[in-house]
């Protein structure tokens, strides 16, 4: 189960609501979006490096054509450092013409 990001206070109060504890670390994937395959390879090159962001995978909307990064990082899911986190990532994929669309996590955590 996902939850997309709207806001991130109102989304970490429905997090606990539903029972996921938000003092343990969780996966948290950042989900990034570009419209063409080489630039999304670029961002993942250039984030690999990255001890922040080592696991990423890359995915085809089949409805849209859009391609999707999806970069999972192990963290506490707090306010700001999320708000920072995606931040950090959307720098990054400005510069290889992408764009940020949320973080999840999996509530079967």
């Amino acid at each position: 189960m996902q939850f997309p990001d709207d806001d991130n206070g109102q989304l970490l109060a429905e997090m606990a609501e539903a029972g996921i504890d938000l003092t343990q670390f969780h996966t948290v994937d950042f989900f990034i979006l570009f419209e063409q395959k080489p630039q999304a390879e670029s961002f993942i090159k250039a984030i690999a490096e990255d001890e922040l962001a080592p696991h990423t995978q890359l995915q085809q909307c089949k409805d849209t054509g859009v391609w999707e990064v999806i970069t999972s990082i192990k963290m506490v899911p707090e306010h700001q450092l999320l708000g920072q986190t995606e931040q950090y990532l959307e720098s990054i994929a400005n510069s290889h013409e992408g764009y940020g669309d949320g973080w999840g996590i999996m509530a079967s955590e």
